[in-house]
């Protein structure tokens, strides 16, 4: 990976051989950096998780204070302990994981944790903050199980990727475990409907536990693209036959790759997941790129893109509804429309992003629950009706700095699967912040990705402690 390492591209076998190095080094491979001393302790980590310890205790007493909640310190006069629940648990959850780290890798990158951890406070807070409103008084306290369940997943997912190599030797498998996932969101899409929206949401249990596939699909499928671009970066690299100005591999190169994103893309047809699928496809090009180093790719999977856009936007009525209330926002026809071809939702959110101002209304003084599904799909328009401008880009900062040490981690790694996987898993949480916040400001058709960690919802959020933990392990990898 020449454009990404800083040195020139090695040949197909220096690459080959860098691949199978684990394999002669033993277990955990030599290029892993060997384990620091007993005594070296995590204390970066430890003390950015004060950031988020700082948010929760301030925000949940703001929430108490403008509940009724009565603060005299002189008088002695406390909200009692059990109000503070919430923000013992997810500290405590916080503070496992980073001991947990300390021992099974002390070497991992000390900003992930406190990064994730800061955006799930956010999540539990707004939570807290609307489930009351909506008539959902448990809202707060699922929201607070679902991080520590994906705490608890982020640390074994450190611990059981201590050898890689079962992650980039079986390609295949994982490409199965992806199509097995794609099978169930298709069958419960329940057939072919152009005019008709739908999620790929699964009911568990009798409880009404919900649970979507694709957020483990994206893993499996960022897993499945390494291996394989991996194995095949010379080839990729070099190109093969010309096709106008594009030069591009071999067909039996391209073929596994093509198969396994048409079956991805075939979520828009069936489940009609747009959103989805421009994250499919922009994970798919960044890591690509990444492998190849060549744009040629990225242009003539664009063009392709493109064009399959204007097939969609002619077949499915449903995409032509969703530009069509884009377009026509404030048309009082539109606006007092039937659900779903209202622009109701649309408006509301852009009235609650203004109506924050530069510093917001307040925590807990705005009215945000005026959005429909402010919880999920509309979760930045009330974070910004609430902590206004300010605490938006605060917000969208906190995700460009996880894309950062996402990416950086990627450049320090010396095996281009790591590499790869890096770039990946990055990708998915970046392309999906960047999607959902173009969605909720009007600058695309809203979709149905939530905002990573903050956004109610638990196969979101366990996914992404999942690829919190696979960037962590990566991470532990020095040039």
């Amino acid at each position: 990976m020449a454009r990404m390492s800083g040195a020139p591209a090695p040949g197909a076998r220096q690459i080959k051989q860098t691949a199978k190095a684990p394999a002669v080094a033993g277990a955990r491979g030599s290029w892993a950096m060997p384990r620091l001393s007993r005594g070296h302790y995590r204390w970066t980590e430890l003390r950015l998780l004060a950031l988020p310890a700082v948010f929760m205790t301030l925000g949940l007493t703001t929430l108490l204070v403008v509940n009724g909640q009565k603060i005299d310190l002189a008088a002695r006069t406390l909200p009692p302990l059990d109000a503070f629940t919430p923000v013992i648990g997810l500290l405590l959850a916080l503070f496992a994981a980073h001991m947990a780290l300390n021992f099974i890798a002390p070497d991992a990158d000390q900003t992930l944790l406190p990064i994730a951890g800061m955006l799930s406070s956010i999540g539990v807070l707004m939570a807290l903050r609307l489930g009351p409103d909506l008539g959902q008084t448990s809202l707060g306290s699922k929201q607070l199980v679902f991080v520590i369940i994906g705490l608890v997943l982020c640390v074994l997912t450190v611990w059981a990727t201590s050898d890689l190599r079962w992650l980039r030797n079986y390609p295949y498998v994982w490409a199965a475990a992806g199509a097995a996932l794609i099978a169930v969101t298709l069958v419960h899409a329940g057939g072919f409907d152009p005019n008709a929206p739908s999620r790929d949401v699964l009911s568990i249990g009798p409880g009404g536990l919900s649970f979507q596939p694709s957020e483990l699909f994206k893993i499996c499928l960022v897993i499945f693209f390494a291996s394989y671009v991996a194995e095949n970066m010379q080839t990729l690299s070099d190109g093969g036959r010309k096709f106008g100005p594009f030069t591009l591999p071999p067909v039996e190169t391209l073929l596994p790759l093509f198969v396994m994103l048409g079956l991805a893309l075939a979520i828009v047809v069936f489940a009609r997941e747009l959103g989805l699928a421009a994250l499919i496809l922009g994970v798919f090009l960044a890591m690509l790129y990444a492998g190849s180093s060549r744009i040629s790719y990225v242009l003539f999977l664009g063009a392709i893109f493109a064009l399959g856009s204007v097939v969609v936007f002619s077949v499915f009525s449903y995409a032509r509804s969703r530009v069509s209330l884009l377009t026509n926002a404030f048309d009082p026809n539109v606006y007092y429309g039937a659900p779903p071809n209202s622009s109701y939702q649309i408006v509301q959110g852009l009235v609650a992003f203004g109506s924050g101002g530069v510093f917001g209304q307040g925590f807990g003084l705005g009215h945000p629950t005026f959005v429909p599904v402010v919880t999920t799909d509309y979760i930045a328009a009330a974070f910004a009706e609430e902590f206004g401008f300010a605490g938006l880009l605060a917000l969208i900062g906190l995700f460009m700095l996880l894309v950062y040490r996402g990416m950086r981690i990627a450049l320090r790694s010396r095996v281009p699967f790591n590499q790869l996987m890096a770039v990946g898993l990055t990708a998915v949480i970046g392309l999906q912040a960047v999607i959902i916040l173009a969605g909720n400001l009007k600058l695309m058709p809203l979709t149905g990705v939530p905002l990573p960690f903050v956004a109610y919802g638990g196969s979101s959020l366990i996914a992404n402690f999942i690829i919190i933990g696979l960037l962590l392990r990566l991470s532990r990898e020095r040039s």
